[in-house]
């Protein structure tokens, strides 16, 4: 006797298809379930899982070798997800359900040992997977029905447990349909009129929400750069519905798309510094994503920048500039969306005073120097803008509330993106969305300076020794200058401050 049904395995979001095949016979070994096809050690438990369910539902097992294979068997197999599609094979394979039942239907789902089926991560993209493999549908938890609703035209069969399961299966009972999940209310997020003065730091936060730039952020304790950093995400216009869809999938492979809702809120991923490398660029056991993939299409703070560890800091710059985190192993390569714009606060030196005259560190400036040698100079270059954040003075905090919120910085934001969709929709379809993205080439026919900023640029990365990264990141600042002005073409004026926000604070 034997059967097959389908499941998936992960890479990345990406899905594989396996095909669990079971065998029932009286030979080849003890009565039992064995499990083959490199299967992990979560996998290899899924034959107590599986067992104690079966027994649950009050079917008798019968004293045979039951073989379960995971094909393609050189294929990784990880997580528990693979327990409910093993369980319905073995009941074909012994007659308790019909070949028919199971399919043409992708299943995922873990059981608990009274045979309740409790939710998996990454139903999502494999509701995407099997509508667009024009599979009959797919069978998964109650508790992620409305995650995989968010497949068109594929039928969901959400089951709470494994007796009601056969029964809808078998006609005998209707489980209902999953109902569809709502979005959540708008995030409400903390409003730039709450902070008084650093007009210059928030004038650079516009231009980076404006770009999707890189932002460093260096002052003094207390200055307000965390406080700026959470002002972000209210400047940055809502995902579109793809971006929302992409932002989802990472985070239901994650394993944190609560209730399977689609949110259109841009991320917000603010790790400790004492955050490891897996943590941070993905990996472990089972090769997760890490917090540059969770803030796809969004923010990544770091704040205090120079504390984390310098390894830690230099795997950033590959995603950085090739918007993927990829995660090797010894038989495969994961890998995962991680477009982000990073932000990162620091302090001057290691007691934050080093401006201050009445305050400073008496081993200044090599305090100074030592703190920040921490960081490499070639992620230092992937910083697009570079602020100072001046102490708040008393004077600072009597002022009254500044006249623009952050809504209205917002609508400028907004403007200026929708100037680059546009721009980019023709230039490069499928490629860039902000002037962040945009390559070499397409910048080069964007972003030319007229005759007067050309010879400044010049003359500026010359005197500056700017990198050809760091020239590119120029014309791009300058590029989202000229669009929050709405001028077609980019001036002195634009070149200027964009070279004045590159300057390195020491």
């Amino acid at each position: 006797m034997a059967a097959r049904v389908a499941t998936v395995a992960f890479r990345g979001i990406e899905t594989v298809d396996v095909d669990v095949q079971v065998h029932v016979g009286s030979g080849g070994g003890w009565p039992g379930i064995g499990i083959v096809g490199l299967a992990d050690k979560a996998v290899g438990e899924s034959r107590d899982r599986v067992y104690s369910a079966l027994t649950a539902l009050g079917l008798a097992i019968p004293a045979k070798r039951i073989t379960v294979n995971l094909a393609p068997a050189d294929l990784p197999k990880e997580g528990s997800h693979f327990d409910l599609a093993i369980a319905l094979a073995v009941l074909v394979a012994l007659g308790a359900l019909s070949v028919e039942d199971v399919a043409g239907r992708v299943v995922m789902g873990e059981l608990a040992l009274d045979g309740r089926i409790t939710p998996v991560s990454g139903v999502l993209p494999a509701a995407l997977a099997a509508a667009g493999a024009d599979k009959r549908g797919l069978i998964c938890p109650e508790g992620n029905g409305p995650e995989a609703r968010w497949a068109d035209a594929l039928e969901v069969i959400a089951a709470p447990d494994l007796m009601s399961l056969l029964n809808h299966l078998r006609g005998v009972q209707m489980l209902p349909e999953p109902p569809p999940a709502v979005a959540g209310p708008a995030p409400r997020y903390p409003d730039l009129a709450d902070i008084k003065g650093q007009e210059s730091a928030k004038r650079a936060l516009e231009v980076t929400a404006a770009g999707g730039h890189n932002l460093r952020l260096i002052g003094p304790p207390g200055a307000g750069k965390s406080m700026l950093a959470a002002r972000l995400p209210g400047l940055l216009p809502p995902l579109t519905p793809a971006e929302a869809l992409e932002v989802s999938m990472v985070r239901s492979v994650a394993g944190a798309l609560p209730g399977g809702r689609i949110d259109r809120a841009r991320p917000f991923r603010d790790p400790h510094h004492s955050s490891s490398m897996p943590a941070l660029i993905g990996g472990g056991t089972r090769a997760k994503p890490g917090e540059v993939s969770l803030a796809h299409r969004g923010v990544l703070f770091l704040d205090e920048l120079a504390e984390f560890p310098r390894p830690v800091l230099d795997a950033l710059r590959q995603p950085i500039e090739t918007g993927q985190a990829v995660i090797a192993r010894a038989n495969h390569h994961v890998t995962y969306p991680a477009r982000f714009q990073l932000i990162a606060a620091m302090n001057p030196c290691r007691c934050g005073h080093l401006a201050d005259p009445d305050r400073a560190c008496p081993r200044a400036p090599r305090c100074a120097r030592e703190y920040q040698t921490r960081l490499s100079g070639p992620l230092l270059d992937r910083f697009d803008l570079t602020v100072e954040v001046p102490a708040v003075t008393a004077a600072d905090l009597a002022l009254p509330p500044p006249a623009e919120d952050s809504a209205v910085v917002a609508h400028r934001v907004a403007a200026a993106r929708a100037r680059q969709v546009e721009r980019y929709r023709t230039l490069d379809p499928g490629g860039a969305l902000t002037n962040a993205e945009a390559d070499g080439q397409v910048l080069a026919e964007v972003a030319e300076p007229d005759s007067a900023g050309a010879e400044l640029l010049r003359r500026a990365a010359e005197r500056m020794k700017l990198s050809a990264r760091g020239y590119h990141r120029v014309l791009r600042v300058a590029r989202t200058l000229a669009d929050l002005d709405g001028r077609e073409g980019v001036s002195r004026v634009h070149i200027a401050e964009a070279l004045g926000w590159r300057l390195v604070v020491e």
